[in-house]
């Protein structure tokens, strides 16, 4: 995600309604995060801070989080020197990636100053300083010199801002064409160039000017043409011209798994692949961006132990599979076994006693001479029957092979169709039915039920409407795959699937009605992207009227067989 200083110049933009407003209260319920209410032109504003290393931001939040009964000391200097002071002004000092609240507010002494609430925004370095003439009165991080001689950040300190590595400012070099190029000719990538001698600007921005600009990225910036320069210079300009005046569009795009690429507050050709969605303001592009962030980081802690044992699962049903093949290659002659048995039978007092080997004509090969080893020891009626026992023994072996390499199979595609399932669980309900699946069919130790209201709640399958208003319904695991299929669908409804793949059931409700190609199309395309092939083109998707799919006797959950089906292929893409 590129936070840099176009995005937080938009969120400047958008807080600074506060200018005027009151700091109502103060409140840290975390370590590392501000909450601040302030009341503005006659509205409530919750203002959030975060110095939290892999999400550090700025911005309006509709979060509600309890806080300590027991502030922290950095909260309670906060409300010492801000609450009920006025806001003077919210800047972000040469487009870095820094913003300075400057309140007026009452001293200790009792007399108005001004303090400077101050966020810096650098990944694991991220901090919250309160100011005042120049020197820090705390900040939520402390560092001793002990780790940064260069800038210990310590109460009483001097503050100085994080060192700006000689780079320049992007609304000033914006501004002559001379200028803007002084700062970047010298490079031997026109990309980095770009990003590495400005400040505020991230790699996929720079990238991004570059392609507007229709020159490649790794173009020696001094082997431009003249046109070229002038074609660069007018889209960095235009581009600047378009944050100075605040003419902002907050963006998040979303990739084909659903997942969040980048968030942007100007539109992206370099994205244009990308599912693009829009927000009334930058700072619910970053609340959408990071819960949802978080969600998915949460569910996959809370997965973790799940996922490994279905990996352990799978590896031992892969050496199971081994040892399978290799037994059936040791027995694969076992035809032969009987042919010897019942020759030495049929030549009984052919074969001399006490010989190593016996020559019979095999009737079962068009009279071909057929050598048969033999045990000297043995007469030959002992020989047939020894030939006989090993047979029988590798004909039973064979027999119940077929049946745990059946077994077996079962196990890894249920496996597989779990592993899938734990992909797309999308909160705590949905992991407590894969868990409760896994313990009902021996895969998982049974748990003592947890009090949580929220895993109580049943999951829900995924619902989804067709561009022409038809419902089509995902599963989301096993459980929700039998209950769609089985216990919802009605005869006529239509039933997809990817073929002899994992994924999940999905059922586009007809009502009677004749499903339209878009429908079915859309239904298609859910069923590969809720699927093990998500990530690839062409994929075959069989589907059929509900009334054809039917569920074995004694069938793992999920596992279902259907006739007179259809198959359609799918590049599966997200909406």
């Amino acid at each position: 995600m590129a936070f840099d200083g176009t995005t937080l110049a938009g969120i400047v933009h958008e807080i600074s309604v506060l200018e005027g407003g009151r700091v109502d209260k103060i409140a840290q319920p975390e370590p590392d995060e501000i909450f601040l209410s302030v009341r503005s032109k006659g509205t409530n504003y919750k203002l959030l801070l975060t110095a939290n290393s892999n999400a550090p931001r700025i911005g309006f939040t509709k979060q509600s989080k309890i806080s300590p009964l027991t502030a922290p000391t950095f909260c309670m200097i906060l409300r010492k020197y801000l609450s009920g002071g006025r806001i003077i002004s919210i800047t972000q000092p040469d487009f870095e990636r820094i913003v300075e609240i400057r309140i007026d507010a009452l001293d200790e002494m009792g007399d108005r100053s001004e303090k400077i609430l101050t966020i810096e925004i650098m990944g694991k370095h991220s901090n919250i300083f309160l100011l005042s003439g120049g020197k820090i009165l705390d900040a939520i991080k402390h560092v001793p010199f002990s780790v940064s001689s260069v800038r210990p950040v310590l109460p009483g300190a001097v503050y100085s801002r994080p060192p700006s590595q000689e780079k320049f400012n992007p609304l000033e070099t914006a501004k002559n064409i001379a200028d803007f190029f002084a700062t970047v000719i010298s490079g031997e990538n026109l990309q980095k160039s770009i990003y590495q001698n400005h400040t505020g600007i991230s790699p996929i921005l720079a990238a991004e000017i570059c392609n507007r600009a229709e020159i490649p990225q790794d173009k020696i910036p001094s082997l431009m043409s003249e046109e070229e320069k002038s074609r660069l210079h007018t889209v960095f300009s235009d581009v600047f011209s378009q944050i100075e005046s605040n003419n902002f569009e907050s963006i998040i795009y979303w990739d084909e798994k659903g997942k969040a690429t980048d968030l942007t507050i100007l539109p992206f050709s370099v994205y244009t692949h990308l599912r693009a969605e829009k927000f009334e303001s930058p700072s619910e592009m970053l609340e959408v961006f990071y819960v949802k962030r978080d969600e998915a980081h949460r569910i996959s802690q809370k997965t973790a132990d799940m996922r490994k044992l279905i990996t352990t699962h799978q590896e031992r049903c892969r050496k199971k599979s081994f040892v399978y093949d290799k037994t059936l290659e040791e027995i694969k002659n076992r035809d032969d076994l009987r042919i010897n048995g019942e020759l030495l039978t049929a030549y009984l007092y052919m074969a001399p006693p006490g010989s190593k080997s016996f020559t019979a004509e095999n009737f079962y090969n068009n009279n071909e001479p057929l050598e048969i080893s033999l045990d000297p020891a043995l007469t030959a009626a002992e020989n047939a029957q020894k030939y006989f026992k090993k047979y029988n023994k590798q004909k039973r072996t064979f027999a119940a092979l077929q049946e745990q390499i059946a077994k077996n199979q079962e196990d890894l595609t249920y496996l597989e169709s779990v592993a899938v399932a734990i992909e797309a669980a999308q909160d705590e309900a949905d992991i407590a039915e894969i868990r409760a699946e896994l313990a009902e069919m021996g895969f998982a130790k049974k748990r003592a039920k947890a009090k949580n209201k929220k895993a109580d709640k049943p999951a829900k399958p995924l619902k989804f409407t067709s561009s022409d208003g038809f419902d089509i319904y995902v599963g989301k695991n096993n459980t929700q795959n039998d209950f769609l299929t089985l216990k919802t669908a009605k005869p006529h409804d239509i039933w997809f699937h990817t073929k002899d793949i994992a994924g999940s059931h999905v059922i586009l409700v007809t009502g009677g009605k004749e499903p339209s190609e878009t429908a079915i199309l859309e239904a298609a395309n859910l069923a590969a992207l809720n699927s093990r092939a998500k990530n690839s083109s062409q994929v075959p998707v069989d589907y059929v009227a509900r009334k054809h799919v039917r569920k074995p006797a004694g069938a793992k959950p999920g596992f279902v067989i259907y006739d007179y089906h259809k198959t359609i292929y799918i590049t599966p893409m997200a909406n």
